[in-house]
């Protein structure tokens, strides 16, 4: 089975060792940031650093000032941790590794974005914005997000690209100093506190023959029961399938823009994949789809592998159903089990391994991970 994994510009440039280390694992190819979130990293074997901040969601190359031009809502350079083109420079440190290299780009996660273009993030039904979460409801966020999609996809040296968060996001974010976890959440009331209200999505719940403001009493009616400790109400069906349908609607058309745009600007063979989670209310970097209508529009999926079965049923020759793994100890990974966990995604359909992520990783997880890989082979 072939396996790729999860890596940052910052953990190749500036270390001769990285391009080397990489290639001994048994991977078949890098899938290497190219637009990312802000966040603080671990470099644990990099010999000028042990600690990365970025401050912001960036692009890690230098954007296109024509595309770009006169535009309310338009990438971020990155700052210090990634300056210049330093997916270009990573990507040329591991070009004589003989690993394929596919480009990863987060699209609907960008804190810096709400807080300066506030109007363009999701609203909760109390009014409370969300600055990490783009509504791709909006006009003015999807055609940011599609173009997006197509510039940071497309990079030199890249073969194809793992779309992720191409869909919505909604309360779930990990966050500093986070506060938000003494009420337990289960799905069904994340759900109902990532139902955006904002301008667009109540004209989109109009359309779907639902009074915006009597579904947002609604939802607010619905989540009382959660804030005393039990489990949120139903919503009332028309109100709850109206909610639903906008948003199926937004999500999916969204995907098909954001894959057309990305092979529009791609040479013939450059692959598509999206981060994706089988149950399409669900929010987050594995956007919730529909299986079948995904697995028609890209090339395929990475998804946790848990999630596999349910993508490898509507599969067809060629489909991709890459099996997400986390190898990194530290962070709940299991490199000691990968082998086994590895044959049991295949069983459910799996046909490669993502692995999150080379990195991160300590070099017992490393060590782990090539023996896995060695075996697997």
């Amino acid at each position: 089975m072939r396996a790729g994994a999860f890596l940052y510009p910052w953990d190749v440039t500036g270390d001769p060792a990285a391009p080397g280390r990489l290639a001994a694992l048994g991977l078949d190819r890098i899938t290497l940031a190219a637009a990312y979130h802000s966040t603080r990293a671990l470099t644990p074997r990099h010999p000028r650093h042990r600690i990365v901040t970025a401050g912001h969601a960036a692009v890690l190359y230098p954007p296109d000032p024509a595309r770009w031009r006169g535009r309310a809502l338009a990438p971020y350079p990155a700052g210090d941790w990634a300056p210049g083109d330093a997916f270009g420079a990573a990507a040329d440190a591991l070009a004589g590794t003989g690993l394929a290299l596919h480009s990863w780009v987060v699209l609907a996660h960008n804190s810096r974005l709400g807080a300066e273009h506030p109007e363009s993030s999701v609203v909760n039904a109390y009014g409370d914005a969300y600055p990490w979460a783009p509504c791709i409801g909006q006009d003015a966020v999807r055609a940011f997000l599609t173009d997006l999609a197509a510039e940071a996809a497309v990079r030199p040296g890249a073969a194809g690209t793992e779309l992720e968060s191409c869909g919505w996001y909604g309360l779930a974010h990990l966050h500093a100093h986070d506060k938000t976890a003494g009420v337990a959440l289960d799905s069904g009331a994340q759900y109902l506190m990532s139902l955006c209200f904002c301008p667009s999505c109540r004209e989109g719940y109009g359309k779907e023959g639902a009074d915006p403001d009597e579904l947002a009493a609604a939802v607010r009616s619905a989540l009382e029961p959660v804030w005393r400790g039990g489990p949120a109400a139903p919503l009332p069906a028309p109100l709850a399938d109206a909610a639903l349908a906008w948003r199926l609607a937004a999500a999916r058309t969204l995907q098909e823009d954001a894959v057309a745009a990305v092979r529009a600007a791609a040479p013939p063979g450059f692959r598509v994949l999206l981060h994706a989670d089988p149950v399409p209310y669900h929010c987050g970097a594995n956007a919730g789809t529909d299986p079948a209508q995904v697995l028609a529009v890209a090339d395929g999926v990475v998804t946790p592998a848990p999630h596999v079965a349910a993508f490898a049923a509507h599969a067809r020759v060629g489909t991709v159903v890459a099996a997400n793994l986390t190898v990194v100890g530290g962070m709940g990974g299991s490199p000691g089990t990968l082998a086994a966990d590895a044959r049991r995604a295949a069983d459910q359909g799996a046909t490669e391994l993502s692995l999150y992520h080379a990195g991160l990783a300590s070099d017992a997880d490393l060590a782990e991970v090539r023996e896995a890989l060695a075996a697997l082979r």
